[in-house]
């Protein structure tokens, strides 16, 4: 093959996981025109020109905030993400800004960057001054989880590791996260019943207008008294003001968060981090790796996972040619195809269908070639959005 397939990278995408695009296959860089697909990590894309050439986009995190979602569903294009691939990385850093409170580590750093004199004088000034810091344990305290998707579970059991008690919120929970989940985790039935009982508070949703607020000044005060609430999501999703006055109140002990903002500098009992969450050499290298094999699987063989806007649909290859279609969700769709491909003596060996909203996806194998011909007749039935033809190279 000579590069059949362009990939555009608009960020730096750590190497390891490009290196799983076969270099006798696909050409990689940040500045390649016609695009088949465009990996991003932090670059924001709304008003970005995205070619029509592109069929794929692939965020190497778990956030799409920054992708058009919408305006890639109606044309057709999966938006990829790496979910799950950077929750270690998260879930490290939560219980470091658990102990980061527990313990007053901040001030106590301050308090002691601050000091001066010699050894006898360091020493008298220490111990002196640190009962003004003493903090306390993480075990056998409560841990309140909003969000039980990858990262909350792995904090979850972390937690439950460290002696804490935990309960957990999420009424959006997969099947798959609900087996995994530990049976020790104690179900709440609102976000309500998890605060009165929690000593600390992590939130592990995504950013959606009905998650946009989701701590505010009502919930601040259903907070258990002297709890810490921590973010480690997204920062719309806590009301600064509200927490703010929480703490100015003495009703919360503090606030640690990955989001600086302007009203949060210098606050006490606020620790703020510069969007440190993912930032680990094998949280990026695992984002990369994952999008770039689901990227492969979609371009080569049109299977789909891990993507936001389309559904999961893998169809073993029984053919040596496959075509991969995105239409809107509406009746007789299927019919429609199958027509059109039966009329044109094509016959179907293996046909898979799922929908998502409104967004459906077909995957067909056939025992012949489909001509192009054909290929623009599937492609002007109205509620068609992209349709794709998928040979199988003779050397795989």
């Amino acid at each position: 093959m000579d590069n059949p397939y362009r990939i555009l990278t608009l960020n730096k995408i750590s190497a390891a996981g490009l290196k799983r695009f076969p270099a006798a296959a696909y050409l990689v860089a940040g500045d390649i025109a016609e695009p088949d697909a465009i990996l991003v990590r932090s670059q924001v894309m709304h008003d970005m020109e995205i070619p029509v050439s592109v069929k794929a986009i692939a965020r190497a995190g778990a956030g799409t905030n920054n992708v058009p979602v919408a305006r890639m569903s109606a044309r057709g294009v999966p938006v990829f993400n790496a979910a799950g691939a950077n929750a270690n990385a998260v879930k490290e850093l939560v219980v470091a800004g658990m102990l980061l409170a527990a313990r007053n580590i901040v001030p106590a750093l301050q308090f002691v960057a601050g000091l001066q004199g010699d050894d006898a004088a360091l020493h008298k000034l220490v111990e002196d001054g640190k009962k003004h810091y003493a903090g306390i344990e993480l075990r056998s305290r409560t841990l309140g989880v909003i969000g039980l998707g990858a990262i909350g579970r792995q904090v979850a059991d972390t937690a439950l590791n460290l002696g804490m008690r935990v309960w957990g919120y999420d009424p959006e929970i997969t099947v798959e996260g609900a087996w995994s989940l530990s049976s020790s985790v104690k179900k709440a039935q609102s976000i309500e019943e998890l605060l009165r009982h929690s000593d600390f508070v992590t939130l592990h949703v995504p950013l959606l207008e009905a998650t946009r607020g989701l701590i505010n000044a009502a919930r601040v005060d259903a907070m258990k008294p002297g709890a810490v609430l921590l973010n480690f999501s997204r920062d719309a999703i806590v009301d600064c003001d509200a927490v703010l006055a929480g703490l100015h109140a003495k009703h919360l002990r503090a606030y640690v968060c990955d989001f600086p903002a302007q009203k949060l500098q210098g606050q006490a009992n606020v620790v703020t981090l510069p969007h440190l969450g993912a930032s680990t050499i094998e949280a990026e290298e695992n984002c990369a790796a994952m999008v770039v094999d689901q990227v492969r699987e979609y371009l080569e063989h049109g299977n789909i996972t891990n993507t936001v806007n389309f559904p999961t649909l893998t169809m073993p290859r029984e053919s040596m040619h496959r075509l991969s279609v995105a239409n809107a969700n509406v009746p007789n769709m299927l019919g429609q195809i199958s027509t059109a491909l039966a009329k044109a003596g094509i016959n179907i060996h293996t046909m898979m269908n799922k929908s998502r909203g409104e967004m459906a996806y077909t995957l067909v194998d056939t025992d012949s070639a489909v001509p192009d011909e054909l290929i623009a007749k599937i492609e002007a039935i109205q509620g068609v959005l992209m349709v794709r033809n998928l040979p199988l190279p003779e050397t795989q």
